[in-house]
């Protein structure tokens, strides 16, 4: 297999959640903190989040640009719920009533139109009108399929 098929993969990118960027953290706040503030701030870890979120969106656009790149990108599907506020965007909440919210958000992200990372500006924006739902159903079948091809191809072959 070429190193370049992007075209025969199909990859599925399920993402934990993350902060409205624009409501998590505030600059003159933070520009206010020390090192203990940097480190913990109001129920969260503020080093950590943009640590954590650095690089789950630096992954997303490398591999959306590439996928777009080699005109492959309905193979990649990222979901992603980038809304989030309060308690449900720390990794580190795990009551009960956090966590039944957070099916919630799971629940009302699979109704939610499947979205891409814009190159140009870094935002998911929508991009057909078909649901997270229904993508998944799609990559399921996609990949169900071909389990069935190789699995035919394997009784064949032996």
């Amino acid at each position: 297999m070429n190193p370049m098929e992007y075209g025969r993969f199909l990859v599925l990118s399920l993402g934990t959640g993350t902060a409205k960027s624009e409501e998590k953290y505030d600059a003159e706040e933070a520009a206010k903190w020390g090192i203990l503030g940097w480190l913990t701030s109001d129920h969260s870890t503020p080093l950590v989040d943009v640590f954590t979120q650095a690089s789950a969106d630096m992954v997303d656009f490398h591999i959306s640009t590439v996928f777009q790149a080699l005109n492959c990108e309905e193979n990649y599907l990222r979901i992603q719920d980038d809304t989030l506020t309060g308690t449900l965007s720390s990794v580190d909440v795990a009551t009960k009533e956090n966590l039944e919210n957070l099916v919630k958000v799971g629940e009302e992200l699979l109704k939610k139109q499947v979205s891409r990372v814009n190159l140009a500006t870094g935002v998911f924006e929508p991009i057909n009108k078909m649901t997270n739902e229904e993508a998944l159903r799609k990559l399921a079948k996609l990949l169900s399929r071909e389990k069935h091809l190789r699995d035919a191809k394997s009784a064949v072959g032996n």
